[in-house]
C-alpha cells in the first residue's frame, strides 16, 4: 500500500512539475525555429501551426494542392546541420497526402521549378514517434526543389 502511495505522490508531482514548467513542445519547437532563423539571417514565413517556409527562387509553374502528386529534390537536416535523408538530384514523385504533415501544408507553398526551405515543428513531423534515426521531438528543417507537379 506503502508502494502505491508513493507511486501516485510521484506522479501528482511530476504532472504538477510539468505544469508549472509552463512550455509545451509547440513553445519549444517555436524557440528552437526562432533561434534558427535568426542565426541563419533568413527571411521566413510562418504559414500557420508553427511551419515556416522560405522562398529562395520563386517557380513559374503551378502550385501543388494537399492532394497533388509531386517530383521534388529534396534534403532534410536538423537544426544543427545534420542530414537525415536525402533524394537525388532527380528528385521523387509521391502524393503529398502521403507524408508528412509539414511537407502536406508547405510544399504547396512552392510553384514548379522554385526552391526554398520548410522548418517544420515537431508535431508537423514524427513528433515523439519518429522513425529510426530521428530522435523525439525533433524539428526538421528540409531543402525543397519542388521539380514538377505530376
Amino acid at each position: 500500500m506503502k508502494r502505491i502511495l508513493l507511486f501516485l505522490f510521484v506522479a501528482v508531482v511530476s504532472v504538477q512539475c510539468k505544469k508549472d514548467d509552463g512550455e509545451n513542445q509547440s513553445e519549444i519547437d517555436e524557440k528552437i525555429i526562432s533561434a534558427y532563423i535568426a542565426d541563419n539571417g533568413l527571411d521566413a514565413q510562418n504559414v500557420g501551426g508553427g511551419l515556416y517556409f522560405v522562398d529562395e527562387q520563386t517557380g513559374a509553374g503551378e502550385s501543388p494542392t494537399a492532394s497533388s502528386t509531386v517530383k521534388v529534390a529534396y534534403r532534410g537536416y536538423f537544426t544543427n546541420g545534420q542530414v537525415f535523408d536525402e533524394s537525388s538530384t532527380d528528385g521523387v514523385a509521391f502524393g503529398l497526402n502521403q507524408v508528412i504533415r509539414g511537407w502536406t501544408l508547405g510544399i504547396p507553398y512552392f510553384k514548379e521549378g522554385g526552391r526554398g526551405k520548410l522548418l517544420i515543428p515537431s508535431g508537423m513531423a514524427y513528433g515523439a514517434n519518429p522513425p529510426s534515426g530521428i530522435p523525439q521531438n525533433s524539428v526538421l528543417i528540409f531543402d525543397i526543389h519542388l521539380i514538377e507537379v505530376l
